[in-house]
């Protein structure tokens, strides 16, 4: 059964999930039911809820003819990333993202889209005839990070992500990447360079989780919520510090309330972050999205 598809009756649904997918519910309805903004923590918690829509129901309710492709021609195919040829709004082009699973068992498979080195490879692989035959490039972040194993380490998980951000860089046509859920450090980034970023509204982006950073600066994960808020990882956060360039606005409630409606507004988003890179020369582009993450971290020069 896809990832994409839930149903009541699937034989590889543990009863947990559905009872944990209905917690989130209430708690997501409570965390929408204040009129104030949500904290980091709250965006947090809704970037990572069950029924919030991966990848694979993007490439349903936006992409056509969508064909997977599988392997990196090296080691094997990694199941935590999707990357295929499909169409967007008749024109060709390719598609690339992380996918999580919805039920335990497409949790394992996919491993929490956590992708090893043949992931990145694969996705890099897909680039590359994007490139050859002249498509736009869609990437779809949704990732803690990268798998930490100590066999994905062995097989140059970080040579891996260098060489994708290496030749992302330079890749000769419109890259859109737009973080959908989580974001999280190389494992992020290994699809993340573009000439457009976009963000979910309640999604996340950041070099560490706050749980991690939690663990490393107070030795104790339940300082999560403090971390969440400075490491600055929500959408509107880093459109003010200038590294991502628009924030797509979710259906009242999260992204999970209504995933048509959802698809709908980011297809529209992701028409115009399309239309305002393509009439660029090959070489203007690549030397704007070159300059635009060498800038990325530069501190202006203040008047004394």
């Amino acid at each position: 059964m896809p990832d994409n598809k839930k149903s009541a009756a699937s034989d590889d649904e543990d009863p947990m999930d559905e009872i944990h997918r209905r917690l989130q519910r209430n708690e997501a309805a409570n965390l929408t039911a204040d009129p104030a903004l949500p904290t980091a923590w709250e965006r947090v918690k809704l970037a990572r809820h069950t029924d919030r829509p991966y990848m694979l129901d993007y490439v349903e309710r936006v992409f056509t003819a969508f064909t997977e492709v599988h392997g990196d021609r090296r080691f094997g195919d990694d199941p935590a990333i999707v990357a295929g040829l499909a169409d967007f709004n008749g024109e060709p082009c390719v598609v690339v993202g992380h996918q999580k699973g919805r039920t335990t068992r497409q949790r394992q498979v996919r491993n929490f889209g956590m992708a090893k080195p043949e992931g990145y490879r694969k996705a890099l692989r897909v680039m590359k005839l994007a490139e050859k035959f002249h498509r736009p490039v869609f990437t779809f972040i949704d990732t803690s990070g990268a798998y930490p194993g100590i066999a994905a380490e062995e097989r140059g998980q970080a040579e891996a992500i260098a060489y994708n951000l290496r030749e992302m860089a330079r890749l000769r046509v419109p890259i859109i990447v737009t973080v959908t859920g989580e974001g999280g450090s190389g494992g992020a980034l290994a699809i993340g360079v573009g000439d457009r970023v976009l963000m979910l509204e309640n999604s996340i982006y950041s070099v560490i989780t706050p749980e991690g950073c939690a663990s490393i600066l107070w030795r104790d994960a339940s300082y999560a919520e403090q971390a969440a808020r400075a490491l600055k990882l929500t959408a509107p956060d880093l459109l003010q510090l200038g590294l991502i360039d628009q924030i797509v606005p979710e259906p009242s409630g999260g992204a999970h309330v209504d995933p048509d409606e959802m698809a709908v507004t980011l297809s529209a988003y992701l028409a115009d972050a399309l239309n305002s890179v393509r009439s660029l020369g090959d070489g203007e582009r690549v030397q704007r999205r070159y300059s635009k993450f060498r800038a990325m971290g530069e501190i202006g020069q203040h008047s004394t």
